[in-house]
């Protein structure tokens, strides 16, 4: 709903991503991706002249003379392309940078690896990190302006411009939030073209999530916080025909269950104190956070 303007809650989480470039003296560029383990799940090697070369923007599939390049290396390439298409004195011939991500999260998370990755490749490039990822990824960009806060933001994308403002939560309910993995990890550029097959152009239901939006920030008490879930996951599973998460995998649960992000996995937001827990572990779901463990 983003997409289409509409308001985002977004809570920046205590995880992250951080990115270090070394200047080197040759004209090609060293990528190594460090896990959450310390162990180096990408690493490899490309020229220079693979950024500079003139190529499609949206391209993730780019080919070079001398090889075939993995997915997550097209993809790295093509926003590297990008960034230099924003900067165009960002890549010398005669240069180059060793340049390592490490992530504080497991990879199938699905926290924003690919999110703040776009933010800290703008930050270095000096260039607005909105429109890399509008030549990239083309989201709604709610997870960047997460990536470059540090509080509770209300966001949205109007006219190709994001607002952003900060807010303060006053929930005291939030020892009975917790956020459960569902083992599996959505392609959120797969999630936006499914949502733009399926949508359907209701300026009422965005109203409708509008005001929820704000419901959201100004409840005070677990039961109306838990009331603006269940209405907001019917809205949602409306609007892209799919059947809240809750009614999938979880009927019988007593509490509420807000879906986040691409509906059908990454986290889950559920409703209830830890002795719930045991619940999601007994059906195979044991990455459990608290609401405390998770948000910033």
């Amino acid at each position: 709903m983003v997409l289409d303007g509409a308001n985002a809650l977004a809570l920046p989480t205590k995880f992250g991503q951080s990115l270090e470039v070394e200047p080197i003296d040759e004209p090609k560029i060293i990528w190594k991706g460090i896990d959450v383990n310390g162990k180096i799940w990408l690493d490899f090697t490309f020229s220079i002249s693979e950024v500079l070369i003139e190529k499609p923007q949206n391209s993730f599939a780019l080919k070079s003379v001398d090889r075939i390049y993995k997915e997550e290396e097209s993809r790295l390439i093509s926003i590297l392309k990008n960034a230099q298409k924003l900067n165009t004195t960002l890549f010398k011939k005669r240069s180059g940078f060793l340049i390592t991500t490490k992530l504080d999260f497991p990879r199938n998370w699905g926290l924003g690896s690919s999110s703040t990755l776009i933010n800290n490749i703008a930050s270095w490039a000096k260039i607005d990190a909105f429109a890399l990822l509008k030549k990239t990824f083309r989201g709604s960009g709610y997870d960047i302006a997460a990536a470059q806060n540090n509080k509770p933001i209300l966001y949205s994308y109007i006219n190709n411009k994001p607002l952003i403002g900060e807010i303060n939560l006053n929930w005291n309910f939030t020892d009975q939030l917790f956020f459960v993995h569902l083992n599996k990890k959505q392609n959120s550029s797969d999630a936006i073209k499914y949502y733009n097959l399926q949508k359907k152009k209701n300026s009422g239901l965005k109203r409708e999530i509008n005001l929820l939006t704000i419901k959201f920030t100004i409840c005070n008490s677990l039961s109306q916080f838990e009331k603006l879930i269940n209405e907001h996951e019917q809205i949602i599973s409306e609007i892209i025909n799919k059947k809240p998460v809750k009614e999938l995998l979880f009927n019988d649960y007593k509490g509420s269950i807000k879906s986040l992000g691409a509906w059908g996995g990454d986290f889950i937001l559920a409703t209830g104190d830890t002795s719930n827990w045991e619940y999601f572990k007994k059906k195979g779901f044991n990455t459990i956070l608290s609401y405390q463990e998770m948000i910033l």
